[in-house]
C-alpha cells in the first residue's frame, strides 16, 4: 500500500468542501486586494481561486485528474509569482524609504 492512500477513504464531497473554502479565502483577499489598490496582489488571488475551481472540476467527474491537477499547478505557479513579486516590491521600497 502506498503512502497516503488513506486520502482515498474521504469522500469527493469532502474535497470540494476543501477547495471551496480555499476558493471563498482566496476570492475574498483579492476582493480586498483589489480594493486596496494593489491590483498585482488581487490577480495572484484571483489566480489562486481559479486554480481551486480548476481543482473542484476532478471532484465533480467534469475533467481528468492530470488535467485539473496540471491546470490548477500553473495556475498557483502564476499566483506564487505575482504574490512574491508584489510582497517583494513593497519590502524592498519600504526598505528604501527610510
Amino acid at each position: 500500500m502506498p503512502f497516503g492512500d488513506f486520502i482515498n477513504q474521504i469522500p469527493a464531497l469532502g474535497f470540494l468542501a476543501i477547495h471551496a473554502t480555499a476558493f471563498l479565502i482566496g476570492s475574498y483577499f483579492a476582493w480586498r486586494s483589489f480594493g486596496a489598490g494593489a491590483s498585482v496582489l488581487g490577480w495572484g488571488f484571483s489566480l489562486f481561486a481559479l486554480a481551486e475551481l480548476s481543482y473542484m472540476t476532478y471532484h465533480l467527474d467534469w475533467t481528468v485528474f492530470l488535467f485539473a491537477h496540471t491546470v490548477s499547478e500553473v495556475l498557483d505557479l502564476l499566483a506564487f509569482i505575482l504574490i512574491f513579486s508584489w510582497t517583494a516590491r513593497r519590502a524592498t521600497s519600504a526598505v528604501a524609504a527610510r
